[in-house]
């Protein structure tokens, strides 16, 4: 089933800022808690590797509350059951907003949602950098956490927003060639752009699988520093979780962009009509531009987009 933009008059609201900040907290308090499960669910056969993950737990412990298990308190368990409810509550409920690619599907509400989310990260990222700077210059205390913990959410950043682009079809895409083609022969380069890509995935998780998971992941690697987050254990895992979901979206992309017209690019592509006239707006003009900005662009498989490279 395809939903246009007009399907939804208004967006989510407050609910799209809530849902994805309570996944971001729960995501966050289940992977900086990750030592507890690890010892309790899949504890190493090596003595040595379950005295340094043991260590790692009791020095990261935030509240060190009594534990259900050997090591996992009731708010870790709390926090990992409510993080998919969360997720897929938030997906479900996702409202399209008016800028937003406009034939999403409903297949298309977990990218949305990841979308949201990675919202939420860049705005926790500011503020972490603001305070820091204050801290810095105004009290010259600075923290020893706020720089890595903002390279550590950026890193989150790049690789979701690399999911919504995919779904939103805005990534950089040159279609000089590709707009003259008939429409049978740009369906099979749609169809070549997107197996490439799962067999990058597929490579990619092939070739590296035993190193991220077997030896960063459940080693649970540090980053080595003072604040010491885990930033090798949980962003190369997360990598290729993406790089699987990104190449999903591209075949799913395909499919449903099968029957839609193929769009025509011009040099007025290049122009956005609701910021020009905000811009008259603004100076004193009507605003009125001969029409509000198109977003009804048909989608063109897994490399659409209407951004000149």
């Amino acid at each position: 089933m395809t939903v246009t933009a007009t399907d939804n008059a208004a967006t989510g609201g407050l609910r799209e800022w809530l849902l994805p900040l309570a996944f971001v907290v729960c995501a966050g308090w289940t992977i900086w808690h990750m030592p507890a499960f690890i010892l309790d669910l899949l504890p190493p056969a090596d003595p040595g590797l379950v005295d340094q993950i043991t260590e790692l737990h009791q020095r990261k412990d935030v509240l060190a509350l009594p534990p259900v298990l050997t090591h996992t308190d009731f708010m870790d368990w709390l926090a990992v059951l409510l993080m998919p409810v969360i997720f897929f509550y938030g997906a479900a409920t996702v409202q399209c907003a008016p800028m937003e690619y406009p034939h999403w599907r409903a297949i298309d509400r977990i990218a949305l949602m990841f979308g949201r989310v990675t919202m939420m990260l860049i705005i926790l990222a500011t503020m972490i950098m603001l305070y820091e700077v204050f801290l810095r210059y105004a009290i010259e205390a600075p923290t020893l956490w706020a720089n890595e913990l903002t390279l550590w959410l950026a890193g989150y950043v790049f690789l979701f927003s690399g999911l919504y682009a995919m779904q939103q079809r805005c990534h950089i895409r040159i279609f000089l060639l590709y707009d003259v083609l008939p429409r049978w022969l740009q369906h099979v380069f749609d169809i070549i752009g997107a197996a490439l890509l799962v067999v990058f995935a597929a490579f990619l998780i092939y070739g590296s699988y035993y190193q991220v998971f077997v030896i960063k992941f459940y080693r649970w690697e540090m980053f080595g520093t003072a604040f010491d987050p885990p930033i090798p254990a949980t962003e190369q895992p997360a990598i290729l979780v993406v790089i699987t979901l990104i190449a999903i979206q591209a075949c799913i992309n395909v499919a449903a962009d099968w029957h839609l017209k193929p769009a025509v690019h011009t040099a007025a592509d290049d122009i956005d009509k609701d910021e020009l006239a905000a811009i008259k707006r603004g100076v004193g003009g009507t605003g009125d531009t001969g029409g509000g900005r198109d977003t009804g662009r048909p989608g063109n498989g897994a490399g659409d987009s209407t951004r000149k490279a």
